[in-house]
């Protein structure tokens, strides 16, 4: 099943985003509901709180009085994280029994207001952020939820800022205009990325780039990777592997095909198949098939064996290359990248290269054959530069 984080401030609409994906065909987990069931009469989670809070956060019927424990806990930091220790692995547990509950090919939509707090966002498929004006935020929570400004702002203040949403951010919704426009946004999401998602995910099917177009230098393209490598990560814990952003979206100012490239480091070969490369496709890093190889260089000295996987997200196509630790292609991508990084000079006569072979070559796969002198002579002058400098991968 796809899971999809979502999350966003107080106050910034998102319950009106779930409840779109839900009409969709979406199944909701909402963080919220969990976190009062967790801690409902009866349960061990309130007992919990009361021994660290004391009988004044409860109501006179015995349950939990929210609003008393928050005007204790959300003034001072610690009471917080004592707080959060207490509920977070219960709600954690039962949002595990309940995506497990789902139908194996559901999109899961686990609405999680603290998500990118507690670092959940590498645990998801894909993380998706509903973004709304301060002014905005404070009128709702003033309309909806009687909330004077001076708590309304404590309680923004409490989060994550914007900019941190964003960045662990794979798709961001923009709730300032009107309700349909915000529907039209998630409608549009739900049919062009989150059900070819599920079904590519099912499939164990990555997305291909056969086309040559050339996309600008992107800004973004390292924060995407950090992103994508989270995930990774977190899918191959608790193996501590080697990831590396390699190719041109690593070196700042290259265009490049819109396909970020990253190298996963194994002790052996060998290391890549059986439970490494399904627990890769579970998380949404599908392998492809047949078998891959680099081109040696120089010529003629044998293939450079790899495993390579791809993207079952089809608005990021990523390549995953794996391969084994100090392997002559393993040393060469992070080599050309370092040496392309540092000298200027060779990293403008690549992209000259590039654009020229862009505009004539009719696919990819002659594309990237049409490079192979100039990374022929690239090797040398990468090897002269890692001699001068110390340059260790």
């Amino acid at each position: 099943m796809l899971m999809v984080g979502l999350t966003g401030g107080i106050g910034s609409g998102k319950s009106a985003v779930s409840a779109r994906l839900v009409e969709r065909g979406a199944v909701l987990i909402d963080a919220d509901q969990v976190a009062r069931e967790v801690v409902a009469p009866g349960t061990d989670g309130l007992a919990a709180i009361v021994e660290a809070f004391s009988e004044r956060v409860l109501d006179t019927d015995g349950a939990l009085d929210r609003a008393a424990l928050g005007a204790v806990v959300f003034p001072d930091e610690a009471s917080r994280r004592r707080l959060e220790a207490i509920i977070h692995p219960r709600v954690r547990a039962r949002t595990a029994e309940l995506a497990a509950a789902a139908p194996p090919d559901a999109v899961v939509v686990n609405d999680v207001p603290l998500l990118v707090e507690v670092g959940l966002a590498p645990s998801y498929h894909l993380v998706l952020v509903v973004q709304t004006a301060m002014a905005t935020r404070l009128e709702r929570l003033a309309r909806d939820r009687g909330m004077d400004r001076a708590e309304a702002e404590r309680r923004i203040a409490a989060q994550a800022d914007d900019a941190r949403r964003r960045a662990a951010a794979d798709v961001v919704l923009t709730n300032d205009g009107t309700l349909a426009e915000l529907h039209a946004a998630v409608d549009a999401l739900w049919q062009e990325r989150l059900l070819p998602y599920e079904a590519n995910l099912c499939a164990r099917r990555a997305v291909r780039s056969h086309g040559v177009a050339l996309a600008e230098a992107d800004p973004t393209w390292p924060e995407q990777y950090a992103r994508l490598a989270a995930r990774i990560r977190h899918a191959t814990a608790p193996a501590d592997l080697r990831i590396d952003h390699i190719g041109s979206t690593a070196v700042p100012g290259l265009a490049a095909k819109d396909v970020i490239d990253i190298q996963l480091t194994v002790p052996r070969l060998a290391d890549a198949d059986g439970p490494l490369a399904d627990r890769l496709a579970d998380a949404g890093f599908p392998r492809l098939p047949g078998e891959w190889w680099d081109a040696p260089r120089p010529r003629g000295s044998g293939r450079w064996p790899k495993r390579l996987h791809g993207s079952a997200d089809p608005a990021r196509p990523v390549h995953l290359h794996i391969r084994e630790v100090d392997s002559p292609g393993w040393r060469y991508a992070l080599l050309v990248r370092d040496h392309l990084r540092a000298d200027p000079d060779q990293r403008s006569a690549y992209l000259l290269l590039k654009r020229e072979l862009a505009a004539s070559a009719p696919d990819s796969a002659t594309y990237t054959t049409a490079k192979d002198p100039w990374f022929d002579e690239e090797h040398l002058r990468a090897e002269e530069w890692a001699a001068q400098s110390g340059w260790r991968p």
